[in-house]
């Protein structure tokens, strides 16, 4: 199950999550999805500083994007600005502007109980 922003609704500030989250509509200023997946839909807009563990890019992206595992950029995306992540793909037909670097994933830390 995750959270959605639909096509319909515009977002300017700052979001948090702690769940995954699909956004369909148009989105300006921070986005921030903690241990979860971010899916940017075909026909969304973001203009955003985005961070999350996963980011997967269906529309069109202006900012900069980190994710601490991947980012799949998809044919039908549009991105510019800073891309990073331990893995990113770009799938033949996505249209890509700005600075990509892959870094190192981070190793997770187990919790003794």
């Amino acid at each position: 199950m995750s959270a959605g922003i639909g096509q319909s609704i515009r977002i300017k500030g700052e979001i948090v999550a702690r769940e995954p989250l699909v956004i369909s509509g148009r989105v300006e200023g921070t986005i921030e999805v903690d241990q979860h997946t971010l899916t940017i839909a075909d026909g969304a807009t973001v203009d955003a500083t985005v961070t999350a563990d996963s980011v997967v890019i269906q529309g069109s992206v202006r900012g900069d994007l980190a994710a601490v595992s991947k980012i799949v950029i998809h044919q039908t995306a549009n991105v510019e600005g800073e891309v990073s992540a331990p893995s990113i793909s770009v799938a033949d037909g996505a249209v890509l502007h700005g600075k990509v670097e892959t870094t190192e994933r981070k190793a997770k830390m187990a919790v003794a109980s």
